[in-house]
């Protein structure tokens, strides 16, 4: 891996330090309370300086998210050539979520979005904004072009709503089960297949 510049490690630090920033004053004048200036401020840098790194308040609260997709991506790419798409995304998934799972700052993100009904939306559309993506990754796994093969969409689908799913399943829970370990059961269900059998027939009154 190539190692970053001086002027990129900088900017680096920078956005990691509008981000922990902007999540601190979160956690106590909440979400909707906390002005971009605010945050600019707590760097001691402009709202001009922070408007070069994020687009909006929005964006800068759900940076780690779209950090945690970037590299569930970036895992699933770096799986042997030889595993199938299912087991390589759940591979890279659960690998990464495991990884999140011990940072607090991410912790602390998925607590906010809970509290806040906007910005769970905005996580979940962010991550389907991407689903083009997903889906070439997954086509170039399987030797198949998305544009004329429409598995590597559904596939894409259907792994965009597992891990939906542990998030939901996680915060049902109340954080006992990690989501790491619901992300794998999530995947582990979809590559068992999805034509459950009938059950009895259920006597309505």
């Amino acid at each position: 891996m190539e190692k970053l510049g001086l002027r990129e490690r900088k900017k680096q630090r920078t956005r990691e330090a509008l981000i922990d920033a902007a999540q601190a004053l979160f956690c106590v004048h909440g979400f909707e309370a906390t002005t971009i200036d605010q945050i600019a401020e707590s760097v001691e840098v402009s709202s001009r300086t922070f408007f070069r790194y994020f687009t909006s308040k929005e964006d800068v609260a759900l940076a780690l998210a779209d950090d945690q997709i970037t590299a569930v991506l970036e895992a699933f790419a770096a799986q042997p050539a030889g595993l199938p798409v299912l087991t390589a995304m759940r591979t890279a998934a659960v690998e990464v979520v495991r990884t999140y799972e011990t940072d607090a700052r991410f912790n602390g993100l998925q607590g906010l979005i809970s509290a806040n009904p906007a910005l769970t939306a905005a996580r979940i559309e962010r991550a389907t904004a991407r689903f083009d993506e997903v889906a070439r990754l997954i086509g170039a796994r399987m030797g198949v072009d998305p544009a004329a093969d429409p598995r590597p969409y559904l596939v894409a689908s259907v792994a965009l709503c597992a891990v939906q799913t542990a998030v939901v399943a996680w915060r049902a829970a109340g954080d006992q089960a990690p989501e790491s370990e619901l992300t794998r059961q999530a995947f582990d269900l979809l590559s068992t297949g999805l034509d459950y059998p009938a059950g009895p027939t259920v006597t309505r009154r």
